[in-house]
């Protein structure tokens, strides 16, 4: 599904921006969606892999695109355009935090969900730590320097990389598994992705004056919104999406052009010749108003 929404996302050549949000909760849902269904186990591994996929894709440290179209069958290059290319993670040697994060949740016996643990890896003497005297473990704010997020953040990628499991029968209570136990041994090293507070992008004065294209003129522009706007109305009569009818980029190229005639509009790259038996006039009458 992801795969196919970014692929309409640049449909009509231009730039397009692909925004992905996903947090601990969302695993959750999806693991107790799929061991609730009525399928057969079968379908439920291959729903299973599938999940582990996207996670991986969600935490990868290397090119999305490539992450993405390998997954495929597709070989790829780094596409240059993805956060990852355009802002690479910064990965650490993320073992010793993993392991006291995995030593914290066998120390509550694997009955507690992760908000819980990190309050205990942080140190925090809520109520509910107190009641279970679980600030009275070892691992007890062992893990204090780090914040809230960070630790959400490793809790993710160790869920990602399937050192845990996440047991929703048992108020999402989080569980070992067996690819933990050479991490907490220490024989084998976890690489992780080091976490970076978001920071939230300044609004642009062009951006607040609504779409504008950058490399048309100011009657270009007026004619390309005129384009657009004619293109919803007819595409709400013929009951088909705006884009069946022209994508931005042709309606630009008509905007440039300015034609004044069918074969003039004729000419121009995206309009074929059904295309101009359908609107032709309409666009050619509507171009001659305005200029």
């Amino acid at each position: 599904g992801y795969y196919q929404e970014t692929g309409r996302a640049g449909r009509d050549g231009m730039p397009a921006n692909a925004w992905m949000a996903y947090g601990l909760q969302d695993v959750v849902l999806q693991r107790r969606m799929i061991d609730e269904s009525e399928a057969d186990e079968t379908f439920k591994r291959v729903l299973g892999v599938k999940l582990d996929a996207m996670l991986g894709l969600c935490e990868t440290l290397s090119c999305r695109r490539m992450r993405l179209l390998e997954y495929f069958g597709e070989p790829a290059t780094p596409c240059g355009n993805c956060d990852n290319c355009l802002l690479p993670p910064v990965s650490f040697d993320g073992t010793v935090p993993v392991q006291k994060l995995l030593s914290a949740i066998y120390r509550v016996d694997q009955r507690f969900a992760g908000g819980h643990v990190i309050d205990v890896l942080r140190g925090v003497e809520s109520e509910r730590v107190k009641t279970w005297h679980h600030d009275s473990l070892s691992v007890f704010g062992i893990g204090a320097e780090r914040s809230e997020l960070e630790w959400k953040a490793i809790l993710r990628q160790a869920i990602a990389l399937g050192l845990l499991t996440v047991d929703h029968e048992q108020y999402s209570s989080l569980k070992l598994t067996d690819a933990a136990r050479p991490v907490l041994k220490g024989g084998q090293k976890v690489q992780l992705r080091q976490y970076q507070k978001p920071v939230k992008a300044k609004r642009t004065s062009t951006a607040s004056k609504g779409y504008a294209e950058t490399d048309l003129s100011t009657q270009e522009q007026a004619i390309f919104d005129k384009l657009r706007w004619w293109r919803v109305e007819t595409a709400r009569t013929h009951n088909v999406p705006a884009y069946v009818i022209f994508v931005d980029a042709t309606l630009r190229e008509i905007a440039k052009a300015r034609p004044t005639s069918l074969e003039h509009l004729r000419g121009v790259t995206g309009v074929g010749e059904k295309k101009l038996a359908s609107y032709g006039d309409e666009i050619v009458a509507m171009i001659g108003d305005m200029i």
